[in-house]
């Protein structure tokens, strides 16, 4: 049998209330944005489902880039067939035919969103379950636990069989919940934080801090890597690389040892907040799980969020290494994570780093920098590259790959 449509069911988005049509829009627009590589296939919106019209397109791949958008609670491949009785039945009887492969059980889950449908909800899971026993071999019902649930949509315009679910990526659709920056390090922790951020529909500019020569173009080209990793969960990233040596130089000359972590990531959050404000983000996103490191505690994570009054989103914050971990395998940014390339948080690393920072230390030993100037030369040299799936529609901004 050729399955002919996929069936998209959503569920968080059904609490939205009167601005529920603008979330299943942008929905529809990231599905169709995915979609490019598959020109015939279309994409149908109805209350409550969106429907792609497959036009003889490979399912599996198309279902393989469904599964990675956000917004999708689940999905299914099927197959349309006309508002009757005899049409519903011979369409099931095709589609169970297509999963058999040794299956002893089924039930039929027929759903009636068209009232109008004269045969209502439980007598149309007799009629069809009745039709299948009879046209099949060794299969019986089992309502509780079947091996085969046979899905049956009575529509307004059509019928829609299937027999298996796909799993989505919940959440919200990108896009629909504003703008984020991303400090992204290169470690397991701040691409998984992307990923999270995502999730719950915002659209994310990623900041990555360089600091030649002590940080290798592997090193950037990783960042590059995994940020092509996150397009395929929220279409198109920027990515700013910011020159980070002259900061980090400064912090080390006049800053003692014990505080440097804590003063580059000051200067960190100020950079960030600058590249927000001129790129329209209300939020700083990074990769920080309570106590994990130095810089992580509920002491540190307070003296350094003093710079800014930007909201900063870490959700992490509550996670242990191995949760992080096992979402970043997930997700398919781990191995590129644990390539052995440093970054600029591990270069200037101190012996010992202060647990228990104080504001007004930080802000003595900051005297001793030229703050603006320093970030206005690093923002003034910042490199920007548009990421994309596609390697061949990277934008190199300045020649910068």
């Amino acid at each position: 049998m050729n399955y002919d449509h996929i069936v998209i069911r959503y569920a968080e988005l059904a609490l939205k209330g009167k601005n529920r049509s603008q979330f299943e829009r942008r929905l529809q627009e990231n599905i169709k944005m995915a979609l490019k590589p598959f020109p015939n296939a279309k994409i149908e919106r109805t209350f409550g489902r969106l429907f792609v019209k497959l036009n003889g397109e490979d399912h599996e791949l198309i279902a393989e880039k469904l599964s990675k958008i956000f917004g999708i609670h689940s999905f299914s491949v099927a197959v349309k067939v006309e508002n009757s009785l005899e049409k519903i039945q011979d369409g099931a009887l095709r589609a169970i035919n297509e999963v058999l492969d040794g299956k002893k059980t089924f039930k039929v889950s027929a759903k009636r969103a068209n009232k109008g449908f004269p045969i209502d909800s439980q007598k149309l899971n007799y009629e069809v379950g009745g039709y299948l026993l009879e046209n099949t071999e060794g299969l019986t019902v089992d309502v509780h636990n079947p091996d085969i649930e046979v899905k049956v949509e009575v529509r307004e315009v059509a019928t829609y069989i299937s027999c298996g679910v796909y799993k989505g990526s919940g959440g919200l659709p990108v896009g629909t919940g504003g703008k984020v920056v991303l400090m992204l390090s290169g470690g397991i922790d701040s691409p998984v934080a992307g990923y999270l951020a995502m999730k719950r529909g915002v659209k994310i500019e990623a900041i990555h801090f360089h600091s030649p020569p002590y940080t290798n173009e592997r090193a950037k080209q990783k960042v590059i890597d995994l940020t092509k990793v996150l397009t395929e969960y929220g279409g198109k990233i920027r990515l700013h690389v910011v020159p980070f040596t002259k900061i980090q130089m400064e912090i080390h000359k006049v800053v003692p040892a014990n505080y440097t972590m804590t003063i580059m990531r000051r200067m960190m959050l100020r950079i960030s907040e600058r590249i927000a404000n001129d790129h329209k983000a209300f939020a700083i996103t990074t990769g920080e799980s309570l106590g994990q490191v130095a810089s992580q505690t509920l002491h540190s994570m307070h003296t350094i969020n003093e710079v800014t009054n930007m909201p900063v989103l870490r959700p992490l914050v509550t996670m242990d290494k191995l949760e992080v971990i096992d979402i970043a395998q997930r997700i398919g940014t781990f191995d590129l994570s644990i390539l052995p390339y440093e970054d600029c948080c591990t270069i200037f690393l101190p012996p010992e780093t202060s647990t228990k920072p104080l504001r007004e230390k930080a802000n003595k030993y900051e005297v001793n920098l030229d703050i603006e100037d320093l970030i206005e030369e690093a923002v003034a040299n910042l490199e920007s590259i548009n990421i994309t799936t596609d390697k061949e529609k990277n934008d190199d901004f300045q020649g910068l790959l």
